[in-house]
């Protein structure tokens, strides 16, 4: 009997092991297919599609082909699931062989259904789909589709496991537009050469003496100081870390330190009369025997100091011009914000970016640790919010991480996972501290918790096993009874909402808050302002774009609104706030919420709380909270009314920084080209002739020098006060931002030109005025020829002095492609930045020469051109003419 026994399980386990193999060899077999992903019509309801009926927000969908391409023997069996990612729901899917499902966020499966026939040998198979809204750039496919079978180990499909996405999505043509009648202009060679053409080309030696950002006033004179023997830095004005810092910026630039030429700083405010008497205001005189930076502060000599290194050329002879400067910021706020929630960014990475942000005069690093896709930063006694929180892989219990998501496949193994230990995060607040700059950290909630939610949930789960329920219950951030029916803005359920109503959420809150606190008192940088998120706390399907079935009304989706509840609608722990009359109604709970965090910032002496303006509507004004300070991130739109509505924030007593997404969201692309990368719900572009062309004092002013997401111009008028701007801060969203590299393609070189608006008010500039309106290209309002000509100036400092400091700090920046034409058989080149080298190539990139706009060659059929950048190590885009 015994053996009998033996011999059962035997042939069971061989059974097992034997179905394992055969669905690992299934999903290996699926994984070598080639996939490809078509964008079909973007304008489907235009074109006989029933947008409307199928739920489609403001009835917008689009088509798309996604094609198998199976070299191999035909695969009949229906055991297999390609899991995939998608910023864009799925509303249907149009070949009955496959289904497609959402699972959380932006994952999906697409299965087999009964009537599955099989993958041909040698042969493609198409499925038609449609998404809700438009895919116009690349960068709205994802990455990493992988393939499943019952408990295999999933296996990536091989030719999208790249960054380089033009391997399996097929450039998008003519589907560009987001409307037929869209007036934004495609980049073409030629669009873009006639662009850059109004853009006058300074000469090199006109720049002598420019510092950037640019000074109150400056005056140069004849003479040069040769700095070739080195500078001696009399920096006793300054911390060790920061002279440490500010010798490594003169290394970097070639510039010995320790011997040669005299460089005095000291510190005297009483040398400074208002409105010149703030900090980071400086004096800089740059005389032939010695350089004196005279500060405000410990900030303003630092910034005096970093004007003396603007000066210096990157390339030849490190020679500057005697001049003297008076300065001092325009802005105390001048931020950049950088998300490593979504995904992650490397320490090496933040390094860089505060070095550069320091030496364009940046002072305030706003670290957007947590969100939906992963929580960054170690909490010491909160071990699963990084054992958790911080991974993504195929788990679908999410017991062990989170769920894949924005291309990151089902490995952990690149920047969908990554966090933060807390020596890393002191490492980071000194070195800012070093450089002047101020850490301000933020905790997203309650919207955009699910990776803290998640974690929470992990470690409820640990403690309750061993009959630890207190403490299980103690940090936890669901209410385990609410049903709520609700989906956030990024296709999260009521998992990626923060309960407000718990004492346990304010618990979390409280440690959170305190943990980070002791790592800014160990750096030495004491936290002064906790920035609490609060942005987007609502279900996306009550929004103004949907209509209910019942009662549609067109032009929107229509859909089932009596199964949609707003977040934390049926949770009890927030009934019973409601019925006690502590808040008005369930839309009030995200500015209730804000306002019990500002109270626990407060106990913690922590002076300002800031959070992006939705987290805080509901308050009556900043004295409903109880920090002495208030900032608000303002992110509406201009077009949509942000040139309005940001002067109520201010004059119900917040303190405003203007952060809006048409101008500062640096996750934009730079152009209107389907190859270029990022989102673009709020503008179709952003370069940096647009950012520079920003009036953040005055926003009504803008909608003379800009357009509205679809191209058209707009005006512009407010008749309310406006107290004006506390800052400004731009801001990189992370979503298809996945590794480092794209990440400093993105910022820079747009993060100098943030810099120059945020420290220097130029001149074209218009003061605030109630009621006056600003009409597009009707009214005159602006001195267009000025702003011209300040642009040219600074695209050439730029093109012809920063890219190659840039260069040398190693930093991955995008080269702008450049514009060209062909005219009677002579080709022409210029490009955005001027100074900036571009080739070309006659043989389909096989050779490529140096273009010399003073030789301009002979050419015939197709030419390829692409910037160089000016260390010659790397490319722009290519694009062609003809």
């Amino acid at each position: 009997m015994k053996r009998l026994q033996r011999s059962v399980l035997a042939l069971a386990l061989a059974g097992l092991m034997s179905s394992a193999w055969a669905d690992q060899e299934l999903a290996n077999k699926l994984s070598q297919f080639t996939l490809n992903y078509a964008v079909q019509d973007n304008h489907a309801q235009q074109h006989g599609v029933d947008c409307a009926a199928l739920g489609a927000d403001w009835a917008a969908c689009s088509k798309a082909v996604i094609t198998l391409t199976n070299h191999g023997d035909a695969l009949t069996d229906r055991n297999w699931t390609i899991w995939f990612h998608s910023i864009r729901q799925i509303l249907k899917v149009e070949n009955e062989q496959f289904k497609v499902t959402h699972i959380m966020g932006d994952l999906h499966k697409l299965e087999p259904t009964d009537k599955f026939t099989g993958f041909p040998a040698n042969q493609a198979v198409t499925i038609p789909i449609i998404n809700e809204y438009w895919q116009l750039f690349i960068t709205d496919v994802l990455p990493r589709w992988y393939v499943t079978s019952d408990d295999s180990r999933p296996v990536i499909i091989a030719n999208t496991d790249t960054e380089d996405l033009a391997r399996f999505v097929s450039p998008l043509g003519e589907q560009w537009r987001r409307t037929p009648d869209d007036k934004n202009v495609l980049m073409t060679a030629e669009a873009r050469y006639n662009k850059n053409s109004d853009v006058a080309l300074p000469d090199a030696a006109a720049l002598r003496g420019e510092i950037v950002p640019t000074p109150k006033t400056v005056t140069v004179h004849a003479e040069n100081v040769d700095l070739s023997r080195g500078v001696v830095l009399d920096l006793a004005s300054l911390s060790p870390a920061s002279r440490e810092a500010v010798a490594s910026r003169f290394a970097q630039l070639g510039v010995k330190t320790g011997q040669g030429y005299p460089v005095n700083t000291l510190v005297a405010p009483d040398d400074f009369q208002k409105p010149e008497a703030v900090s980071g205001a400086y004096r800089l005189q740059i005389k032939p025997q010695e350089t004196i930076v005279t500060g405000y502060d410990a900030a303003g000599v630092f910034y005096g100091l970093q004007s003396l290194l603007s000066l210096l050329p990157a390339q030849g002879k490190p020679q500057i011009a005697t001049l003297e400067a008076s300065d001092a910021p325009r802005f105390s706020w001048r931020a950049i914000h950088l998300d490593v929630g979504r995904n992650f960014h490397s320490k090496a990475a933040v390094l860089r970016l505060l070095d550069q942000m320091a030496a364009y005069k940046l002072n305030k690093f706003h670290f957007h640790l947590s969100d939906d896709e992963g929580w960054r930063l170690e909490i010491p006694g909160l071990p699963e919010l990084t054992e958790t929180g911080a991974k993504r892989c195929h788990d679908l219990t999410e017991k062990r991480c989170l769920l894949p998501q924005l291309g990151s496949g089902p490995e952990s193994n690149n920047n969908g996972s990554g966090y933060f230990t807390r020596a890393d995060y002191i490492e980071i607040v000194k070195y800012a501290a070093a450089r002047h700059i101020e850490v301000i950290p933020e905790i997203d909630m309650p919207a955009h918790a699910r990776a803290a939610v998640v974690s929470m949930e992990a470690r409820y789960a640990r403690l309750m096993e061993v009959g630890k329920a207190q403490e299980a219950n103690h940090y936890r951030l669901l209410d385990p009874a609410d049903t709520s029916n609700t989906t956030g803005v990024q296709y999260y359920d009521r998992t990626g909402y923060l309960n407000p109503c718990l004492a346990s959420s304010r618990n979390f809150v409280d440690k959170v808050i305190s943990e980070i606190q002791l790592m800014h008192k160990e750096a030495g940088q004491p936290l002064t302002v906790w920035h609490a998120g609060g942005d987007e706390a609502k279900n996306i399907y009550l929004g103004t774009g949907y209509t209910d079935k019942s009662h549609p009304e067109e032009g929107k989706g229509i859909i089932d609104l009596s199964k949609q509840n707003k977040p934390w609608e049926k949770s009890p722990a927030c009934k019973k706030l409601l019925e006690r009359g502590e808040v008005a109604d369930v839309e009030h709970l995200s500015s209730y919420f804000g306002i019990e965090i500002s109270k626990l910032v407060n106990a913690h002496g922590i002076s300002a709380m800031q959070a992006w303006q939705d987290g805080l509507k509901d308050a009556k004004d900043a004295s409903a909270f109880s920090t002495r300070q208030v900032n608000v991130n303002f992110w509406d739109t201009l077009f949509w009314g942000g040139f309005d509505t940001a002067n109520d924030w201010a004059n119900k007593g917040f303190r405003v920084i203007v952060s809006n997404p048409d101008y500062l969201y640096l996750d934009f692309p730079y152009e209107v080209n389907p190859a270029e990368s990022g989102y673009y719900w709020g503008t179709r572009f952003s370069d940096e002739r647009k950012i520079f062309s920003f009036a953040p004092d005055n926003l009504p002013q803008n909608a003379e020098t800009s357009v509205d997401r679809d191209g058209n111009t707009f005006s512009a008028k407010s008749d309310k006060p406006w107290p004006g701007a506390l800052g400004l801060s731009a801001q990189l969203w992370s979503e298809v931002v996945r590794t480092d590299k794209q990440m400093e393609y993105m910022i820079y070189p747009r993060l100098i030109v943030v810099a120059e608006r945020a420290w220097h008010r130029a001149a074209w500039e218009q003061d605030y005025q109630a009621g006056r309106e600003y009409k597009g290209q009707e009214t005159q309002w602006v001195d267009k020829k000025a702003l011209a000509s300040d642009w040219a100036r600074f695209a050439s400092l730029i093109g012809h002095r920063e890219l190659a400091k840039l260069d040398k700090a190693g930093i991955q920046y995008r080269l702008p492609v450049p514009g060209a034409r062909v005219e009677k058989g002579i080709l022409e080149i210029n490009t955005s930045l001027p100074g900036l080298a571009a080739e070309y190539s006659t043989d389909n990139g096989k050779n490529w020469l140096c273009y010399d706009n003073k030789a301009r060659p002979q050419v015939e059929g197709e030419v390829l051109i692409r910037a160089v950048s000016p260390d010659g190590q790397r490319y722009s885009r290519v694009d062609s003419v003809k």
